[in-house]
């Protein structure tokens, strides 16, 4: 490699690494993760799971009968949310049941309107009982969608770029050279 390419490629390398150091770095942008995982609230057993980004934001709560028991059939499910700073008052939204192959699912779509931290308050109503759960989550902002994988796979694609490059680099450089016939 000679000084010229060198130094190009220490100055490309130097101009990468400073500009991954001025991009913010987000706190959640993935699949749904759990918020409330297997605590009895009310008659049920329930785990809370979401997808909080700014805009609408997805709650999905998985539902399972306590030990030796049964999960009511006239239950309803409300997801609360509110500001942690208390800027705006609790809202309240009813969850639609969601049907998923005999697990007992109910679904909620809410909207959030800053990426901050945000109160959920999960409420159970049915004859056989009442209960309530609170937990908190940090709203983030959308991610790209479609783009996602692509942006997230890209540093991998370039290092398996490079190293491709190296070994074809080094396989050119140990083949030997066909002696040069002399008249």
């Amino acid at each position: 490699m000679t000084r010229v390419k060198h130094m190009h490629s220490h100055r490309m390398a130097r101009f990468w690494l400073l500009l991954a150091m001025t991009c913010p770095a987000a706190a959640h942008n993935g699949p749904p993760f759990p918020i409330i995982e297997d605590q009895r609230v009310g008659p049920c057993v329930i785990a809370l799971w979401t997808h909080p980004d700014v805009g609408t934001g997805t709650f999905w709560i998985m539902v399972d009968p306590p030990p030796h028991g049964a999960v009511p059939k006239d239950l309803k499910v409300q997801i609360g949310v509110q500001p942690v700073s208390g800027r705006l008052p609790e809202k309240r939204y009813a969850a639609r049941p969601d049907n998923q192959r005999g697990q007992i699912q109910f679904y909620v779509e809410v909207p959030f309107d800053a990426q901050e931290r945000w109160r959920v308050h999960l409420l159970l109503d049915s004859s056989a009982g009442h209960g309530e759960s609170t937990a908190t989550v940090e709203v983030t902002p959308p991610g790209l969608g479609r783009w996602d994988l692509l942006w997230y796979a890209s540093p991998f694609a370039a290092v398996g770029f490079l190293w491709f490059r190296a070994l074809v680099r080094r396989r050119k450089r140990s083949l030997p050279t066909a002696p040069v016939a002399s008249p």
